[in-house]
């Protein structure tokens, strides 16, 4: 196994002190007027950790951040780190319910969010109130409260003002829950707590304590909690930055979302190990972006095959300078040809990168490295990080000769500890030996580059993001008309692929396609969504019961 760098990649905490000693003049973060040096950084993930410990967070708590990317954003999640907390990040597309499950789950003391993130209402979310976030945020009042959230103790408001922040999801426990507190009247109570004891509690962590939980789907249809130490973290992110070339004086464009591993591991923590500068983004949108690239001189800016497409197709395109872009990188999907020729042609980016990963797998567990061939590129996820084995098995559970298609078994120090308090999803995701089962069918060539096929999980990728399919009939299932569901993958033009969902009502039930898919909107992200509802009087299945999905498609 790879040595851990003495000199500050012990602990992600550690790592950021370490830059801070290094370089400590280079910026960390650039958000609109937000400028961060890595001393500047260090300073202000100090300052929140020490609020946090006077708020009560304690060595091993939980603490959410469900929030836009920003330097907040950073800044929280560094600082929950370093007052001896685990970061659990959460997707801004989720609903109130689905945020809920994952706050409960993982029994969070603290939440930190942005309410008014495109106007989501995150707080009325958590209160149930749907039609009321729908409508905007808003602050609740005593008058008002949110319902309380067992053992959450602290809820911080990114976005707002101190004379807003006037309500609590805080604990039933409480004789009396304490308001929300803004971001500023957080931070006023880092007072409290000396530096000195913050020092202690990073000197307290070791390589081996988790460092996060980040949530998955699974085919249960409830989100699972994969938890992720520090040293495997750190590893796998200088990997990650060895074999796609990241360099310390980089300009890292962040589109990515922060909740996701793209965005956290291979953006947030690349950039800290190789002190290069984050440049967050709370939303793609292409104006924007073509103008920070040309102000900001990015030379960074991973993303889905989608947003180069975007770009390229935007009609301001060709009046903005981005010759500083020397390095794309794209998960999710392998890059088109076509593509690729373009953004390298048109785009003027000299290294197009691919790679390939799980959330259980720190995010990364193959990735091509520059050099790769133009074919290899656009055609696989790449080579193992170094200090990992991936493999293909066959059903019978042995691996298959080179150029045979199989599950993706990946083993290393890239393989999450399991997930949180699910001792049977563990043992069925990671054997005994360490390998991870992916659920993913491909197969590799005599050079170890690997090609992704299928899914066995019946995962849908819809414009980068896992959709569950089990996870969704759960929540259509909660309806009074339904009776039975099945939803699948179909193609899509623009996102690659989406959800629809073939419903069978109870008897005597009525319900239109519109109102269930207003339900739908109420309860899930909008990328878990079915993008259509076809009634189908029966569902076909096996003459053991089990729904046969690949017929629907077909029948409909």
């Amino acid at each position: 196994m790879t040595a851990i760098d003495p000199t500050g990649l012990s602990t992600i905490p550690a790592c950021l002190r370490s830059a801070a000693v290094d370089a400590p003049d280079v910026e960390a973060i650039v958000d609109g007027e937000v400028r961060l040096t890595f001393a500047q950084l260090d300073a202000e993930v100090t300052r929140f950790a020490r609020a946090a410990v006077a708020r009560g967070l304690q060595p091993g708590d939980r603490a959410i951040v469900w929030a836009p990317n920003s330097a907040r954003w950073v800044v929280s999640a560094l600082g929950i780190m370093a007052a001896g907390g685990i970061l659990v990040p959460i997707n801004t597309r989720f609903k109130g319910e689905e945020a809920r499950y994952a706050i409960e789950k993982v029994r969070a003391a603290m939440v930190v969010l942005d309410d008014s993130f495109l106007g989501n209402g995150y707080l009325q979310m958590l209160r149930g109130d749907s039609a009321d976030a729908a409508a905007g945020p808003s602050r609740p009042t005593a008058e008002r409260p949110v319902p309380a959230v067992p053992h959450v103790h602290t809820v911080v408001l990114l976005d707002a003002a101190p004379a807003k922040a006037a309500a609590d999801i805080g604990t039933g426990a409480a004789a009396e829950a304490e308001p929300a507190l803004s971001y500023e009247q957080f931070l006023a109570g880092a007072a409290e707590t000396p530096v000195g004891e913050i020092d202690a509690r990073i000197d307290a962590l070791s390589p081996d304590d988790v460092a996060d939980i980040l949530f998955t789907s699974g085919t249960t249809g409830y989100p699972k909690g994969a938890m992720v130490t520090h040293r495997s973290n750190l590893l796998v992110d200088l990997a990650w930055s060895d074999m796609t070339g990241l360099l310390r004086a980089d300009r890292y464009l962040l589109i990515n979302p922060f909740f996701h591993s793209f965005g956290y591991r291979a953006g947030v923590l690349a950039c800290l190990i190789r002190r290069a500068t984050m440049l967050p983004m709370a939303t793609f949108d292409v104006p924007a972006t073509l103008r920070l690239i040309e102000t900001e001189r990015v030379t960074v800016f991973p993303g889905a095959p989608t947003v180069y497409t975007s770009l390229l197709d935007h009609p301001d395109f060709a009046d903005h300078d981005l010759s500083s872009v020397r390095l794309a990188v794209t998960g999710a999907t392998v890059v088109p040809v076509p593509l690729l020729h373009r953004m390298r042609d048109e785009l003027g980016f000299r290294d197009v990168i691919t790679a390939y990963g799980l959330t259980e797998t720190c995010g990364t567990a193959t990735v091509c490295p520059p050099d790769t061939d133009e074919h290899r590129i656009s055609t696989s996820c790449g080579i193992a990080i170094p200090g990992t084995e991936v493999r293909i098995v066959g059903s019978d559970g042995i691996e298959v000769p080179v150029e045979q298609i199989g599950e993706v078994h990946v083993r290393g120090y890239n393989v999450m500890l399991g997930y949180f308090e699910d001792e049977a999803a563990t043992a069925a995701a990671v054997d005994t030996d360490g390998w991870m089962h992916t659920g993913d069918v491909g197969w590799m060539d005599a050079d170890g580059y690997l090609r992704i096929t299928d899914r066995i999980k019946d995962v849908v990728m819809v414009g980068g993001f896992n959709v569950y399919p089990a996870e969704v009939e759960r929540i259509i299932r909660e309806h009074p008309a339904v009776s039975d569901v099945a939803v699948v993958g179909e193609p899509d033009e623009r996102l690659g692929e989406v959800t629809s969902a073939y419903v069978q009502l109870r008897a005597g039930a009525v319900v239109t396609e519109g109102e269930l898919l207003e339900f739908c909107r109420g309860k899930m992200a909008n990328f878990k969504q079915p993008r259509r509802i076809a009634f189908i009087t029966e569902l076909p299945r096996t003459p053991s019961g089990k729904i046969q999905k690949f017929k629907l498609a077909t029948d409909s």
